[in-house]
């Protein structure tokens, strides 16, 4: 076993008050934010009448119910990975026992990454605008999109700093939502009517367009997968309690909002209601504290959004993109390239839709998308449990026709913004599926040989002092699973690119494992004192430092007289001296000698143009760049059979 800062699991996961304070901060930005704009969004230019009210109330309170507290907080948070959440975590849990699930997976995937997008402009705007009910001519876009700046350049300290800085303001912030929705309900307790679902229905089904209302409802609860996402960062317990205490915050601050508009009866509002019902004296503080939530709102989006490709790039799903690790705590993670790729993205949605009620039709239709793969996901989920068919299938129909009814609400939005949605989204899936499919062709296309068939030679070509000694320590990285197979590719490399003579070969191979935090790893001494195999099995959150997690294993070794490193220059050797070490690392290129089919020839492409901008070989594993050499290998894939070649005299 290897320890390393990974395997720390930190005190954040366990039910604590600073556990519930970091948990405010770094999961419910989203969701706690929606007050901001859903009922604007519900009730938009219509005239206010009771039926649309009390019936928009009921939809929020059911869909809370239904979607954000049963199916995330009470079972979604059960079917964690070692405690890992997100859909990929999901797919991880299944994938072994249910084939062919990997689809599902990347469309909920890449739909909550283009979501990520969407949601920081959207919340940040919505507060921000705020300030346009005291000058309607303040120009807010340079607002927003300098406290996006801000936002993301922090995000290099790791989510428990940042969430230790959060917490206390979401503390504030809830609790401002909650005081105003009370200041409002009790002089209109009636409002507490609808909690009665018939409220609800009678919208959908009486009220002109009700259904399509849905559409504007669901933005109540697009938090939740994020939320799920982001289980790794809090713990399951802490999210549990705290959102007791957020939910109550919210409804509230909705049912509040409520009170407010019916005394708004016959006519069209034309202000953000949530700033409209503060007290004047108040409004200059709620707007501050507003835009700090909105702020905050960004988090939930981002930190699920590094956890997903951190997972994505584990799972074979995602090119081999850096992750920094920047605290001790297990989950905190930090991926630079997606924070600027969100950045960018999140500047250029401000940029074209300008304000908030714009952004709204963006926002929803791709998170809905990932809602339904989860509950695809999860009923494979039940079924690997050995629930009752029954129930599986119950829970299957129940949320298919609940996010259906959403999906189908959520279209009337493509053409008014829906679709950039659904752009960037179908974008990162394209990404996902050409470096899925181009390694699934890479690893069935790559030929392996019994490595004892070369045991002999390798001993000879160690004593063969007509060649030059390559290094005292030869250490190349193998994708075989098996340990009694190698490459070709790096048999060829040692007996005859260039022969390669060296004291001991060592073939390093990982393991990505389904639990996020494994870190084992298991020796095989083929040869002693010639040929040694070092497999580490890691968990898809562990961070690739092959160099450090290779030289404690020979340490180890060593110090059990498994193998002696000392130098076996005479001269070195009785001084007891330690031999070098050289890590060979064979990356591949798409030979010219192939005849593909033009679909195979245009995935290979692509995914040697995206590898251009992934981190090399040595760089994902960890290895120091000064003691590696990299050899460039062709890949054939389907060579060239028909070609006619006349000899002439």
């Amino acid at each position: 076993m290897i320890q390393g800062k990974d395997h720390k699991l930190g005190h954040m996961h366990r039910l604590s008050a600073g556990g519930l304070l970091v948990t405010l901060g770094i999961i419910y930005g989203d969701i706690g934010t929606s007050p901001l704009y859903v009922m604007d969004a519900i009730v938009g230019k219509s005239v206010i009448d009771e039926m649309l009210i009390m019936g928009a109330l009921s939809c929020i309170f059911w869909t809370l119910t239904f979607q954000t507290t049963i199916k995330y907080v009470i079972f979604a948070l059960r079917a964690d990975n070692n405690g890992e959440g997100g859909i990929f975590s999901l797919y991880a849990l299944i994938r072994r026992k249910f084939k062919g699930l990997v689809i599902p997976a990347m469309i909920g995937g890449a739909a909550l990454l283009a979501d990520g997008i969407i949601t920081p402009p959207l919340s940040i705007s919505s507060a921000v605008e705020g300030l346009q009910i005291y000058n309607p001519e303040i120009k807010t876009v340079p607002i927003v999109i300098g406290i996006l700046i801000l936002l993301f350049l922090v995000q290099r300290f790791g989510t428990k700093k940042v969430g230790w800085f959060f917490g206390p303001i979401m503390l504030v912030w809830f609790g401002m939502l909650a005081i105003l929705g009370f200041n409002k309900v009790v002089v209109y307790p009636e409002i507490f009517k609808a909690l009665n679902p018939i409220y609800g229905i009678d919208l959908l089904w009486n009220y002109p367009s009700g259904f399509w209302l849905l559409g504007a409802v669901f933005l109540c609860t697009t938090g939740a997968e994020a939320l799920y996402s982001d289980l790794g960062h809090c713990g399951r317990e802490n999210i549990r309690i705290s959102w007791i205490f957020v939910k109550i915050c919210l409804l509230l601050n909705y049912f509040g909002q409520g009170a407010y508009l019916l005394t708004l009866k016959g006519q069209t509002i034309h202000s953000k209601t949530f700033f409209a019902m503060m007290p004047e004296w108040f409004l200059i503080p709620g707007i501050v504290i507003a835009t700090m939530a909105a702020i905050i709102a960004s988090q939930a989006l981002i930190t699920g959004s590094f956890t997903l490709i951190s997972e994505a790039v584990r799972l074979s799903l995602w090119p081999r993109v850096k992750i920094v690790f920047p605290t001790l705590h297990k989950g905190q993670l930090y991926v630079p390239s997606v924070n600027w790729v969100l950045l960018l993205g999140c500047v250029g949605v401000v940029l074209y839709f300008k304000e908030s009620s714009h952004m709204e039709a963006a926002y929803g239709l791709s998170v809905t998308l990932t809602m339904l793969m989860t509950t695809f996901l999860l009923y494979f989920y039940v079924k690997a449990k050995k629930f009752p068919s029954f129930v599986a299938i119950t829970l299957l129909l129940f949320y298919l026709t609940i996010e259906g009814s959403f999906l189908i609400a959520n279209l009337t939005k493509f053409t008014h913004g829906g679709w950039v949605s659904l752009v960037i989204g179908s974008a990162i899936f394209l990404i996902m599926w050409v470096w899925y499919k181009a390694t699934s062709i890479k690893n069935r296309l790559t030929e392996y040989v019994k490595l004892e068939e070369y045991y002999e030679v390798l001993k000879e070509l160690s004593v063969d002092n007509s060649i030059p000694k390559y290094a005292t320590n030869l250490i190349f990285m193998t994708s075989a699973n098996r340990g009694d197979e190698i490459e070709s590719k790096i048999i060829y490399s040692i007996l005859q690119k260039q022969p390669k003579r060296a004291d001991i070969y060592w073939f390093v191979h990982v393991d990505v494992t389904d639990e996020p935090y494994t870190m084992d790893y298991k020796v095989d001494v083929l040869v002693p004192q010639d040929v040694i195999r070092v497999t580490f099995k890691l968990g898809f959150r562990v961070e690739n430092r092959i160099n450090l997690f290779f030289r404690k294993a020979v340490e180890e070794l060593v110090k059990s007289k498994e193998v002696d490193i000392t130098s076996r220059y005479d001269s070195l050797n009785r001084k007891n001296v330690a031999g070098d070490f050289r890590f060979v690392v064979i990356e591949k290129f798409l030979s010219f000698e192939n005849d593909l089919p033009i679909s195979e020839q245009l995935v290979m492409d692509a995914y040697f143009f995206v590898k251009h901008y992934a981190n090399s070989e040595e760089k994902w594993f960890g290895l120091d760049s000064s003691m590696v050499t990299v050899e460039q290998v062709p890949m054939i894939i389907r060579p060239v059979s028909d070609t006619k070649l006349n000899r002439v005299f």
